[in-house]
């Protein structure tokens, strides 16, 4: 097969793709990701509603675009990009709301250390801490591991299920069940 050196609109999105994965050579998935970057830059644009944030975003999706467009035949780029891109978003949005908020449970912890500015607040939050971790301990197995992947791991629902082998609607109910234990365990430790 006869391969030309990358250049605006001489191969299609497909010809661009089979090229890359044949060879490996980031000029062919660079000229499809300038042909896609203002779409890109636009759904990050949208849904983390943040300049320098979205353009980080869009280099960590090219990161992620050089080894995951081998593990998926792409037959749309377009498309795929887009739905790859909107993905990542949520994902982070959803990682940076488990970041300070583990669950409720971890909302309270926060919220005491916000009502206690004095100087044993530190102490409060290290004792809410150390009730947080009691109250996953105390979760059931399955919540526990659901929960755990979910929120310090950030898996989605999928790779849960890939992990545990639980079916999609006992992993959300494992999720949703222990962030309401966890909440209440949180309340009767006070």
């Amino acid at each position: 097969m006869f391969f030309r050196k990358p250049g605006k609109g001489k191969h299609t999105d497909l010809e661009l793709i089979t090229f890359y994965k044949k060879d490996g050579d980031l000029q062919y998935l660079g000229e499809l990701y300038q042909r896609y970057m203002p779409m890109i830059y636009g759904v990050c644009l949208k849904y983390l509603k943040d300049r320098e944030q979205s353009k980080d975003a869009v280099m960590q999706i090219f990161e992620k675009l050089v080894s995951n467009i081998h593990k998926h035949d792409v037959t749309n780029f377009k498309s795929w990009i887009y739905v790859i891109a909107k993905n990542h978003c949520l994902m982070w949005l959803r990682s940076q709301k488990s970041k300070g908020v583990l669950s409720e449970g971890l909302e309270i912890v926060q919220n005491n250390y916000v009502l206690h500015h004095e100087d044993d607040g530190a102490e409060i939050l290290e004792k809410n801490i150390t009730k947080l971790e009691h109250c996953i301990k105390s979760l059931q197995q399955e919540q526990k591991v659901c929960i755990d992947l979910f929120y310090l791991q950030k898996k989605c629902y999928k790779e849960i299920v890939e992990i545990t082998a639980y079916d999609l609607k006992k992993v959300k109910s494992y999720i949703q069940n222990g962030r309401r234990n966890l909440k209440i365990c949180m309340e009767n430790s006070k």
